[in-house]
């Protein structure tokens, strides 16, 4: 039996198959008019519930509809793709396009972006806005962009380290003495521990539950927030409130991923991220007064102590004079210009 001939162009249905089975796949399926022209990665080392990554989706999602869709930048929390010094690498290989990582951690790679994390010197978290708005925060952002990576907004809020520990609460500067604490790879926070007597065990953020639970470590030091959203606190009894470092957080992007963009879409990068570090910001700061109600509710014990008392014990040492040495004068001034002579 003959098949039936299309009514239009007087072709069999066979013959009309067959003619497009020829045809390139793209004229079948052609693209999305609303695809996006980039489609880019954010890995972010915090837990999902964490502000910065709350803030982070907000600013993902004012991009994409502020560019039509053009660009569309998927988050991927939690260490997902990697540790933190894993995407530091993936950052820098254009493996990732942006990422956000903590000052004590890049400082690793740019070591001038550790001076934010100089042990006890700064008071109050208006002397640290002041100065990572100004000229600390201008320098620092030059540094990092030295190494080919781009700085996307300013410096967003990770906040003052506090001690947590499983074993016995720390009051006093001799309370550190031989205790095995778990600190980022950073050297600025290694060394500070070191010269007040502890045992500091540089270890992977994905990897301090497991070895807070397994006591590889006795305890860790990290801001309210983290030790609340990675339920560190299942893991230890004690927190002292020494703030004894604060630490921002950067939005990095790989340079040639960011170039990339044309003109338009990038200032809508800068400007959403920009706002997005600006909420952050209050999100961390109305933290810093809820969690320790919080955290106590959940079995947390907090201790206060003398912070004088911390600082004094660093100043016996040659701590302030080494990175003094390390940083150099220029940036060295800039520090002391917001909290004034570290001795």
């Amino acid at each position: 039996m003959t098949q039936p001939s299309n009514p239009v162009l007087g072709l069999s249905r066979r013959q009309v198959l067959a003619g497009a089975a020829a045809l390139p796949l793209f004229t079948i399926l052609p693209r999305r008019a609303d695809a996006a022209e980039f489609t880019y990665k954010l890995a972010t080392g915090q837990d999902p519930s964490h502000p910065v990554n709350k803030r982070a989706q907000e600013a993902i999602d004012r991009i994409k509809a502020a560019t039509n869709g053009r660009l569309d930048i998927r988050l991927f929390p939690a260490n997902q793709l990697g540790s933190d010094t894993d995407l530091l690498s993936q950052v820098r290989n254009g493996g990732v396009e942006f990422f956000n990582q903590a000052s004590s951690v890049l400082s690793t790679l740019v070591p001038a972006a550790g001076i934010v994390n100089t042990g006890f010197a700064f008071s109050d978290e208006e002397q640290v806005m002041k100065a990572m708005d100004g000229g600390l925060g201008k320098y620092v952002r030059g540094q990092i962009e030295k190494v080919g990576l781009m700085t996307m907004s300013k410096p967003w809020e990770n906040g003052f380290r506090q001690i947590t520990t499983s074993t016995k609460p720390i009051t006093t500067p001799d309370d550190l003495r031989g205790l095995k604490l778990r600190v980022p790879a950073a050297p600025m926070l290694s060394t500070l521990f070191a010269a007040l007597g502890a045992s500091p065990t540089p270890i992977n953020f994905n990897e301090v539950y497991s070895a807070l639970q397994t006591k590889l470590v006795e305890g860790q030091e990290n801001p309210l927030a983290i030790i609340a959203t990675a339920r560190l606190y299942e893991v230890q009894k004690y927190c002292s409130l020494t703030n004894h470092v604060w630490d921002a957080y950067w939005i990095l992007g790989n340079r040639k991923a960011v170039d990339r963009l044309p003109k338009d879409i990038q200032e809508v990068v800068f400007r959403e991220f920009d706002k997005a570090a600006t909420d952050e910001r209050t999100d961390i700061a109305a933290l810093s007064k809820s969690l320790r109600a919080d955290l106590t509710a959940k079995g947390l014990q907090f201790v206060d102590v003398d912070k004088k008392a911390f600082k004094a014990a660093l100043g016996k040492t040659s701590f302030y004079k080494d990175w003094r040495a390390k940083f150099g004068e220029e940036a060295w001034k800039l520090l002391e210009d917001n909290v004034g002579v570290l001795a």
